[in-house]
């Protein structure tokens, strides 16, 4: 049987971490959410707290992960609101005790409240900025977001592993092969894309609001894609409702990085890649034991149906015509 991921990672080992970097913690460490990788909230001696990630085991290259901490600290160079990882002696990225783990200043903040116009306004125009910056460079190790990526290659995961009941799995094929090539189509539709640098994981939980404004946490996800893939997820409710949202984004965004209306056809098919990948996502951490946890109904037929239903509403969702803000 494999072991947990973080089986090892005790809480001796995540303050013993951090010394070994040179921080003093005072023993107290409170655990944050987080399902992909462990995040702790520690105190340190004469000092503000500090969180520390610990990154999930290979799942990423140390080069993946150093071109995220780059694009990070590049985007607080512009002074964009992001928050970076603290270098030691150089280095942002260390280890400890066979796990990989970065330090970051303690951020607060509340979420934003995506209903008030104002505020979306705000977060477009730093998401402008983000994407301006990352238009103005490569990710080299860092992987793409891309139909291959997030529909192709898990669905073919998916189909592999057994997981999915027997009586509805050539349901679920057909409707993950209808969604696919709808998808497709919606690329077809958007024309030439140019794919730039992006935060990847764009909702509002990775968005905190303070007097102040926004500012964005876990670049974990940041891969390369189309711009749309960072607004998409802040918008919700009925056709007209995320109308007026992008348009309110759209507005601040505008105001500093170009926007490629042809990418707002994709924006149903992002929805429709995320929802397969999803499904592998969960089904590929089984085995942390967090996941059973947080997800007991994944598995059962009755979450294999609900995939169904939201892949064939996401089909007729793909075949209406992009919104137009």
């Amino acid at each position: 049987m494999t072991a947990a991921p973080y089986s090892g990672l005790t809480p001796d080992v995540a303050l013993d971490a951090l010394a070994s970097i040179g921080l003093r913690p005072d023993g107290r460490l409170q655990t944050l959410n987080s399902y992909e990788n462990r995040v702790y909230q520690a105190g340190i001696e004469e000092g503000p707290p500090a969180v520390v990630k610990f990154y999930r085991p290979a799942r990423w290259t140390d080069a993946q992960i150093l071109e995220e901490h780059a694009f990070a600290l590049e985007l607080a160079e512009r002074e964009i609101p992001v928050v970076a990882p603290v270098p030691t002696d150089g280095r942002t990225l260390n280890a400890y005790g066979g796990f990989r783990f970065a330090v970051y200043p303690r951020r607060g903040g509340r979420s934003p409240e995506l209903e008030d116009p104002k505020v979306l306004e705000w977060i477009g125009r730093f998401l402008g900025r983000i994407h301006a910056a990352g238009a103005a460079g490569k990710f080299h190790d860092r992987p793409a977001l891309d139909i291959e990526s997030h529909g192709n290659e898990p669905r073919a995961w998916l189909l592999e592993s057994g997981l999915i009941p027997d009586d509805v799995l050539e349901a679920w094929t057909s409707a993950t092969t209808l969604a696919l090539d709808a998808v497709r189509h919606c690329y077809g539709r958007a024309g030439s894309l140019k794919p730039i640098r992006l935060h990847g994981d764009c909702h509002s939980g990775n968005v905190l609001w303070t007097d102040d404004g926004p500012h964005f946490v876990d670049l974990d996800d940041c891969r390369t894609g189309p711009a749309v893939q960072d607004l998409w997820m802040l918008l919700s409710g009925n056709r007209a409702e995320m109308t007026r949202q992008l348009s309110d984004v759209l507005a601040g965004y505008e105001s500093f990085h170009d926007f490629n209306s042809g990418e707002l056809a994709l924006i149903e098919a992002m929805r429709t890649l995320r929802l397969i990948h999803y499904s592998a996502w969960i089904a590929r951490r089984w085995e942390d034991p967090a996941f059973p946890a947080a997800f007991p109904w994944f598995g059962t037929q009755r979450y294999w149906q609900d995939r169904i239903l939201e892949l064939r509403e996401q089909i007729a969702a793909m075949d209406e015509e992009p919104l137009t803000p």
